[in-house]
């Protein structure tokens, strides 16, 4: 079964909440069976308006990626992070 991503670009304008969200959502990337394999403040640009921290997180399926954005963990996570940023995210199914 491929696996589902979520790939986000945060543009953050409050440090400190954004270290709030971290530490709620961590726990919860953990809980679904999440691995964050790319977070990078400072990626290279090279098409396109999407800028800031480009996050990527493996999940075992699109269901455990589904899961997780719609838990209530990661919803009070994402309440936060929507104060302190501007966020593009998708989940996609991997190859």
């Amino acid at each position: 079964m491929p696996k589902g991503y979520l790939i986000a670009h945060i543009r953050a304008h409050d440090a400190e909440k954004m270290q709030e969200f971290s530490a709620l959502a961590r726990p919860a990337i953990a809980k679904y069976g999440g691995k964050a394999l790319v977070s990078n403040p400072n990626p290279t640009l090279k098409e396109g308006p999407a800028s800031g921290t480009a996050v990527v997180i493996e999940f075992e399926d699109m269901d455990a990626a589904e899961r997780f954005y719609n838990s209530e963990e990661y919803t009070a996570a994402r309440a936060v992070r929507m104060l302190a940023a501007e966020t593009d995210l998708v989940l996609v199914e991997g190859l």
